[in-house]
Order: C-alpha cells, then sequence, then structure tokens
C-alpha cells in the first residue's frame, strides 16, 4: 500500500489505518472547537488585552495544522475514482463544498499577511472553521444534503412567505396608516410588523390600535402560525428520511452480498466498504446486518421456527 493510499485512508477513516483515523478525526475535531471558542473568548476586550498572545500562538499553529490537512487532502484524492486520476482530479476536488471550506478555514490568515484587514471582520472570518465540522458529523452532511434535495420546496415556501409579507404590510398599511401615521407610513415601514407577526415572534414593538387593524392581525397571526411552521416540517420530513435512508442501503447491499450467512472474505471487505461509503458505525452496521439475517431466517424457515429475539431456529 503506498503512502498516498495510506494517508486517503487515515482522513477517510477506512482500511487498517480505522484505528488510527479515528484519533486523527478527533484531534482535528478538538482543534477545530478550540478554535471556535478562541474566536469567541477573543472578542471580550478583557481576554484578548491578557491573553492576546495566547490567541495569537493557537492561530499560527492552527493555521500550520489546516493548510497541512488541506495540502494531503488534495494530494492524496485522487485514491478516490470518482475524482478521476492526475491533476484534474485535484482540481474537481478543491472545487467540492467540504475543501471549499477547508480552504476558507485558512484563507484569511493568509489574507491578513498581505492584505490591511479589520480584525472584527477577520475574526468572523474564523468563525467559517466551525464550518469544517460536517466533514467529522454525519448529521451535520445529512442536513446539507436534505437542503439541497428540499431546496425547491424550501423556496416555495419563503416566496409564498414573501407574498404573505408585502400583501399584510400593504393591508396595515391602509387600514393603520391614518391611526399611527408614525409607524404605518409607508408599506416598508409596515413590512417590519409583518414580517415579526407571520413568524410569530411578535416582540410587541408595533400593535395595531384600530378595530380594522387588530382584526386584520388577527388573520395575519392565524397565517403566520401555519406559513411559520412549513419550513420546518419540510426540513424535519427530509431531516428523518436521511437518516433513514444510509441504513436502508446498507440493508439492501447486505441481502445483495450475502448477508451473513456463509458470508466469503470477499463479501465482507465489501461491506466494510459499503460501510465506510455510508458513514455508518461499526456496532451501528452490525445491528442492520443482524436484523438482515434475521429477516432472512424468518423467510426460510417460517417464523413459527425461528426465535423473534435471538433468531435461531426452534426445535
Amino acid at each position: 500500500m503506498s503512502l498516498r493510499t495510506r494517508i486517503y485512508n487515515l482522513f477517510e477513516i477506512r482500511g487498517a489505518e480505522e484505528v488510527a483515523a479515528r484519533v486523527l478525526n478527533v484531534l482535528l475535531m478538538f482543534l477545530i472547537l478550540v478554535n471556535v471558542l478562541a474566536v469567541i473568548l477573543e472578542t471580550v476586550e478583557e481576554y484578548r488585552i491578557q491573553y492576546g498572545m495566547w490567541f495569537r500562538y493557537l492561530e499560527i499553529g492552527s493555521v500550520i495544522v489546516f493548510t497541512f490537512e488541506y495540502m494531503l487532502r488534495v494530494w492524496s484524492c485522487v485514491e478516490n475514482s470518482s475524482y478521476g486520476g492526475g491533476w484534474w482530479a485535484r482540481l474537481r476536488y478543491m472545487r467540492s463544498p467540504m475543501a471549499v471550506v477547508d480552504l476558507l478555514a485558512i484563507l484569511p490568515f493568509f489574507c491578513s499577511m498581505l492584505f490591511s484587514i479589520d480584525t472584527r471582520m477577520l475574526r468572523v472570518f474564523r468563525l467559517f472553521r466551525v464550518f469544517k465540522l460536517s466533514r467529522h458529523f454525519s448529521v451535520l452532511e445529512v442536513l446539507g444534503n436534505v437542503f439541497r434535495s428540499e431546496a425547491k420546496a424550501l423556496l416555495s415556501a419563503i416566496f409564498i412567505m414573501m407574498i404573505l409579507v408585502v400583501l399584510s404590510s400593504a393591508g396595515m398599511y391602509v387600514v393603520e396608516r391614518s391611526t399611527q401615521p408614525e409607524v404605518f407610513s409607508s408599506i416598508p415601514r409596515a413590512m417590519w410588523w409583518a414580517v415579526v407577526t407571520l413568524t410569530t415572534v411578535g416582540y410587541g414593538d408595533v400593535v395595531p390600535v384600530s378595530l380594522a387593524g387588530r382584526l386584520l392581525g388577527v388573520v395575519i397571526t392565524i397565517l403566520g402560525v401555519g406559513m411559520a411552521a412549513l419550513p420546518g416540517g419540510i426540513l424535519r420530513s427530509g431531516f428523518s428520511g436521511g437518516l433513514a435512508a444510509p441504513r436502508r442501503a446498507f440493508e439492501n447491499s447486505a441481502a445483495k452480498v450475502g448477508m451473513g450467512w456463509g458470508m466469503t472474505y470477499h463479501s465482507q471487505r465489501q461491506l466494510i466498504k459499503i460501510r465506510n461509503e455510508l458513514g455508518l458505525e461499526r456496532g451501528e452496521a452490525k445491528q442492520l446486518l443482524k436484523k438482515v439475517v434475521l429477516e432472512h431466517q424468518l423467510s426460510e424457515q417460517g417464523e413459527e421456527d425461528v426465535c423473534p429475539h435471538c433468531g435461531k431456529i426452534l426445535h
């Protein structure tokens, strides 16, 4: 096995280097969290004055580690056949979302060395490092996939919400303009009330006082309860489906390669590869495999001949 393959396996948590890869990924996660915490604490003037030097040392050390990680990932990405081969594969990898996140994690530091940048803006950009955690937590990756897959539905919900905001603002402008000219003097000014009401936040700083305005406010509030829940429902449905999809895919793959009865070495390696690609934990994959084996035994022997708890054949 070449050095490049070993490095690729380290970053992807696969092969013989799985234990070392998990240790490496835990250390990287810890460094990311420490960086985010440091950026937050650095905004406190007292801490910035007292520990400014240590914050600087942490930033330099972190940039060295993240830069080294980025370079190794770009170098070893050709081991993934989906990117192809040669430098074109590396360019394709560099355009991937996670590679862009890795680049944004180190870019502010080098930009600050070349250009004069406001330190407050620099701290904000350094917070982009928190997105590096999405590589280490499959749940965040699932959430990103949900946003991509449900983009049309979410945009439709947002578009409907925008229409309601405009109509609500216009209606409140008409009925409240004469009563509260300082608050509802124009449709743009009334939009603040419409947004707060439709999203069910209700700060209470601006309220209708006329009878017509209050009646309209009741209708808009009722509409807002349903509309505010719509994007959440879309995300909730997509998120639950996204979490279940890798499990279903592993079960289907296990059924195709032999599941667990008379499994060959080749089929075992194939299942391990599938597990890694789907991002499933070893224990979770074992439980799914047991489930598939039990279902197979039930179908082969008949439900009355197999224990539903342990899967053993009853005599």
